[in-house]
């Protein structure tokens, strides 16, 4: 009996799963158009350099991007800054190295082969300096994540009052685009909060797009490559599917002409 029961629950709990998944995969994500989807997709590199730029400012105190190096910065299908730009870059963060002969750790300017500097040194440490709650690293996070760069991109402009049927926790705000509608992230992007170098107006909605195109490529970095590998399979496949056509007809024909 005790079997049947657990075995019941079971099942009540996988339904309403289910029932929850199916009612956050309907909610209506903000659309934008998305420079790197479809068959001939690209990223747009002013786009993913102003996207770096927003994840430094105002991402990366909190968030890491542990999978990612100077290097790839400067790669080709990337924000491809140049050697010298990506080596600033690295060169403007303080990486811990070690130990030198007294056996002891120092700092030392970044490299390129460093991979980004992370921004606690443990994940207690992260939990302690944001109220329990763990920042998720950023590098896969649009792949991680159901409803992908949508999804990223609505987050970022989804905060606003809560109902009034709905209590929220010190720490906690409302975000009609988060499961549940609750985070523990306060709104991290505001009007002007960056200044863009190119002359872009930083506007919240600028900002999200260009952050969030960022942190596609660095889940996808060989995205474009893959767009190209996908373009030349399918016209070798329309050509032989031409030769064989031909072929077929050849064949055939002389096989009626013979009867």
């Amino acid at each position: 009996m005790k079997s049947l029961f657990k075995l019941f629950s079971i099942i009540i709990i996988i339904i309403a799963s289910n029932s929850y998944s199916s009612a956050a995969e309907k909610v209506e994500y903000l659309k934008t158009d998305w420079s790197f989807k479809g068959l001939f997709g690209k990223f747009d590199r002013a786009s993913l350099q102003r996207g770096y730029q927003v994840y430094t400012e105002v991402c990366a105190s909190c968030h890491s991007m542990k999978y990612l190096s100077y290097r790839n910065l400067a790669e080709p299908g990337g924000p491809e800054f140049s050697e010298v730009q990506a080596k600033a870059i690295a060169a403007s963060f303080e990486v811990t190295d070690g130990p030198n002969s007294d056996g002891e750790m120092f700092t030392r300017p970044g490299k390129l082969s460093d991979k980004f500097v992370m921004p606690y040194d443990n994940v207690k440490a992260a939990q302690a300096a944001n109220g329990g709650a763990y920042p998720p690293d950023m590098s896969v996070l649009v792949k991680a994540r159901g409803g992908g760069v949508d999804y990223i991109y609505s987050l970022l402009q989804g905060y606003d009052e809560a109902p009034s049927n709905v209590s929220l926790d010190d720490g906690v705000y409302y975000n009609k685009y988060m499961y549940g509608n609750k985070i523990r992230m306060a709104a991290p992007l505001s009007d002007g909060l960056v200044e863009y170098g190119d002359g872009t107006k930083a506007t919240v909605e600028q900002m999200s797009k260009d952050v969030t195109t960022f942190l596609m490529w660095s889940a996808e970095p060989h995205l474009e490559a893959r767009h190209q590998m996908g373009f030349k399979a399918i016209v070798y496949l329309i050509i032989l599917t031409i030769l064989v056509y031909f072929s077929m007809k050849k064949l055939w024909s002389r096989i009626e002409s013979e009867v």
